[in-house]
């Protein structure tokens, strides 16, 4: 494999952990280079968030020379080649070059190998197929540095034999085009093999398909990758509405504008024709139980556009900011950005009254101090949180009377 006459320069290469690992693989004569995310957002000049490897050496020679340079790892992934080397509290993966021996559209078989051209082959797209060196000179087995220029997701090779080896490449194509596509065509052939193989992905576990879908929304044009998946009837196997992609679209301009971009409200947002079902879809995707709260919230379609300062501190105080900002993006035409303001810059404050403060006045614990509190509560809501502990204290007495 021989290196192209582009070079890497950035800040993460030179990095004491980085340089600790490289050097540590090397040392005996190894091969080790950076691989795929990290090289592909270098690239695209964009920020780089894990810092994968490849290598040729095998799963126990890594162990042995992480060992050898007193650095700590663990076994992530030994099957597939997989060590976690851990340097100046960072986390990287090192794999072994590998070749695919038996693929069931979920998982491989591999082995390993010291060819680096049959280690590019078995990946998905081009982008991900560039290696670095160290010194940041980087390798191009596949023409990936071609599709970075034009912006192009292409699948490496056959797209109908990638995507039978794994079918989650079929989102992962749509991904990568919502987040790198940058308003350029998707890749005609790779769209006609999604096409074709869409019926695989019902192998495909609830959890790949929720973790894939939901970062295709958190890229800045989710809408340029949802319109052709619909197209090609991908988007009904994953949703179970007519997703409202128009509206999504207005909302993304909202969240731009606002700089506050949100995956699980562009979620929410797609089931807008249909909001009973987006708490069910929540429960049918394994999210958690606080995930599945705020959608449920949000599938109340509630305006607080038009709130005063006053109406808008008690919702926010009742439902928490989140689930205020969240009604307040998703369901107006336009932000009253007055109120996103006073959502974020406003303490909420803590209710001073406690059951003890009642007790004292002679009520038994039990539901009455809790109906007392709620009321008095309700009361210190109304007055716009004015009345201080002391005026809260005078009041309850009276409180206590008319009961």
């Amino acid at each position: 494999m021989q290196p192209t006459n582009i070079q890497i320069d950035q800040d993460w290469l030179v990095q004491p952990g980085v340089q600790d690992v490289i050097q540590a693989l090397t040392n005996d004569g190894g091969i080790a280079r950076f691989v795929g995310g990290c090289v592909r957002d270098a690239m695209f000049h964009r920020p780089i968030r894990d810092i994968d490897i490849a290598t040729d050496q095998t799963p126990d020679q890594v162990i042995a020379l992480l060992d050898k340079a007193g650095l700590k790892h663990a076994p992530t992934g030994l099957a597939h080649g997989t060590v976690t080397a851990i340097a100046a509290g960072q986390g990287f993966e090192v794999t072994t070059l590998r070749v695919d021996e038996e693929t069931d559209g979920r998982r491989a078989k591999v082995s390993f190998t010291d060819d680096w051209l049959v280690d590019a082959q078995r990946r998905d797209f081009t982008m991900n197929a560039l290696y670095c060196d160290a010194d940041g000179t980087v390798y191009d087995p596949v023409g990936g540095i071609d599709d970075i220029a034009t912006h192009r997701v292409r699948f490496i090779g056959d797209a109908d034999a990638r995507i039978k080896e794994d079918y989650l490449r079929i989102l992962r194509f749509f991904r990568f085009h919502a987040w790198y596509g940058q308003g350029t065509i998707l890749d005609p052939q790779g769209l006609a093999a999604c096409g074709d193989h869409k019926d695989g992905m019902e192998i495909l576990s609830i959890e790949r398909i929720r973790s894939e879908f939901l970062r295709l929304l958190e890229s800045s044009d989710p809408a340029a990758a949802l319109w052709p998946m619909q197209k090609v009837g991908i988007l009904s196997l994953i949703l179970p509405v007519e997703p409202d992609l128009i509206a999504l679209e207005k909302l993304v301009a909202r969240e731009q504008a606002a700089d506050m971009l949100s995956a699980h409200r562009r979620l929410a947002i797609l089931f807008s024709a249909n909001l009973q079902s987006l708490g069910r879809h929540a429960s049918n995707w394994k999210m958690s139980n606080a995930k599945k709260k705020r959608l449920r919230s949000m599938a109340k379609n509630c305006d607080v556009s038009a709130m005063d300062a006053a109406s808008a501190r008690a919702a926010i105080y009742r439902k928490g900011k989140q689930v205020f900002v969240d009604d307040l993006i998703l369901w107006s035409d336009q932000i009253n950005l007055d109120l996103l303001r006073l959502s974020q810059d406003w303490a909420v404050p803590t209710f001073p009254i406690a059951g003890d403060d009642v007790m004292t006045l002679g009520v038994a614990a039990g539901r009455e101090v809790g109906d007392l509190l709620q009321s008095l509560e309700d009361y210190w809501v109304d007055q716009d949180f004015g009345p201080d502990r002391d005026a809260l204290l005078g009041r309850l007495p009276g409180m206590l009377a008319r009961q």
